[in-house]
C-alpha cells in the first residue's frame, strides 16, 4: 500500500510539473506581449509619439523593461512593463498565501499595463499577466479590468464579452469564477465601492483543485467555486495557452471602445470628474494592489512599480454627484457588480 501511494504521488507530481523550458517560454511570451501591445497602442494613439523605454537591473537578481508614452493624442500617460525577477528570499506576501513555497528560491515574470487617456469618455484600462515558481510550487495569475468615468453599457458589454470568449475557449467556468473574483479584488474597501466595471482576475492557478484560490472564502467567487468543486486537472501547457489567449484579447477588447469615444467633446466638468475618479485609482493601487506590494517587497524599480499612477488626479471633500446625472449613474450602476454579458436581456 505504501509503495502504491508513493507511486501515485510521483505520477501526480510529474503530471503537474512545468516543462524544463517553462521560464524561458513564459518570459519570451511576456516580452512579445509587451511588444505587441506597445505597437498597437502607438498606432491607436496616432500622434507619432513613441514609448520611452528604460531597462533596469535588480541587484538581487533579474530586471525589466519599462515603457511609457506621455502626452499623445489619445494617451495622457500609459505604461507597459515587463519584469523578470528571481532570488533566494521569498516575498512575505507569497509565503503567507502559499506556505509550501517557504524556504525556496523564487522566479517571477510578467507583463503589466495601465493606460490613462485624456478624454474622460475613454476609460482607463489595466492588464497584468504573470508566472511564478518557487521550488515545487508554480502558478499563473493575472487579468484585465476597465475603469470608465462616464457610463456606456455597450462598452462594458463588449469588454466583458471579449474576455468571456477568451475564457470559454479554454474552460466554461473560467469566466464565471474569474469575473466574480475581479469584482471582489478591485473593490476599494474604505470607500465601499468598486474601482470600475471589472473584467477578469485570477491567481495561484496550477491546474489543481477549485478555481478560486483567493483570500476571501466568504465571497461570491469562493461560493460559486465551491459549488463547482474541484474541476478536472489542467496541466501547465493548458494554463499557458489560456494566459496567452487572454493577453492577446486585450486590443480587441479595448480598441473599439476607444474608436467609439475618443472624439466626444468634453469640458471642464467632465475633466474635473475624471481627475476626481482617478484619485480612487491612486487609492486602490497604493493601498490594496498586490502587484505594488510585490514590487516593493522584492526591491523592484520604484518608477516601474508606480507607473500605474495617473499624471494628474484630485480629491474633493465629501463629494456627491448631482442626482439624475451621468456621474450619478456611474455610482448607482457601473460601480456595482453587474452581469454585463447578459445586460441586453435584463
Amino acid at each position: 500500500m505504501t509503495v502504491q501511494n508513493s507511486k501515485s504521488k510521483s505520477q501526480k507530481k510529474e503530471l503537474f510539473a512545468p516543462p524544463e523550458d517553462a521560464k524561458t517560454r513564459v518570459k519570451n511570451f511576456m516580452l512579445s506581449l509587451q511588444d505587441e501591445i506597445c505597437d498597437q497602442l502607438q498606432a491607436l494613439d496616432g500622434s507619432g509619439q513613441q514609448f520611452q523605454e528604460d531597462t533596469w537591473q535588480r541587484e538581487e537578481g533579474g530586471g525589466g523593461r519599462s515603457r511609457v508614452l506621455k502626452r499623445g493624442n489619445l494617451i495622457e500617460q500609459g505604461g507597459v512593463n515587463f519584469s523578470e525577477v528571481y532570488g533566494k528570499e521569498l516575498p512575505s506576501s507569497i509565503a503567507k498565501q502559499r506556505p509550501e513555497a517557504e524556504g525556496h528560491g523564487f522566479f517571477a515574470t510578467g507583463t503589466s499595463m495601465v493606460l490613462h487617456p485624456y478624454n474622460p469618455y475613454v476609460p482607463t484600462v489595466h492588464l497584468n499577466y504573470r508566472y511564478f515558481e518557487a521550488g515545487p510550487v508554480w502558478w499563473f495569475g493575472g487579468g484585465a479590468d476597465l475603469t470608465p468615468y462616464y457610463p456606456f453599457a455597450e462598452d462594458a458589454v463588449h469588454f466583458h464579452q471579449t474576455l468571456k470568449d477568451s475564457c470559454d475557449r479554454h474552460h466554461q467556468q473560467y469566466y464565471p469564477v474569474f469575473k466574480r473574483w475581479c469584482d471582489e479584488y478591485f473593490y476599494i474597501k474604505h470607500r465601499q465601492e468598486n474601482r470600475g466595471i471589472g473584467g477578469i482576475f485570477f491567481d495561484y492557478q496550477d491546474g489543481q483543485g477549485e478555481l478560486y484560490q483567493g483570500p476571501n472564502p466568504e465571497g461570491k467567487a469562493a461560493e460559486y467555486s465551491r459549488q463547482l468543486g474541484a474541476i478536472e486537472p489542467r496541466d501547465w501547457e493548458q494554463l499557458f495557452a489560456f494566459v496567452q489567449d487572454c493577453g492577446k484579447s486585450f486590443i480587441p477588447s479595448y480598441q473599439p471602445i476607444v474608436q467609439q469615444r475618443r472624439n466626444i467633446e468634453y469640458g471642464d466638468r467632465e475633466r474635473d470628474f475624471q481627475l476626481y475618479r482617478r484619485g480612487r485609482y491612486v487609492e486602490f493601487n497604493l493601498v490594496y494592489d498586490r502587484g505594488t506590494v510585490f514590487g516593493l517587497q522584492t526591491n523592484g524599480r520604484i518608477e516601474s512599480i508606480l507607473m500605474s499612477l495617473p499624471p494628474l488626479a484630485r480629491w474633493e471633500y465629501c463629494y456627491h454627484p448631482e442626482p439624475h446625472t451621468h456621474e450619478a449613474e456611474l455610482y448607482e450602476t457601473f460601480l456595482k457588480p453587474q452581469d454585463w454579458v447578459n445586460w441586453h436581456t435584463q
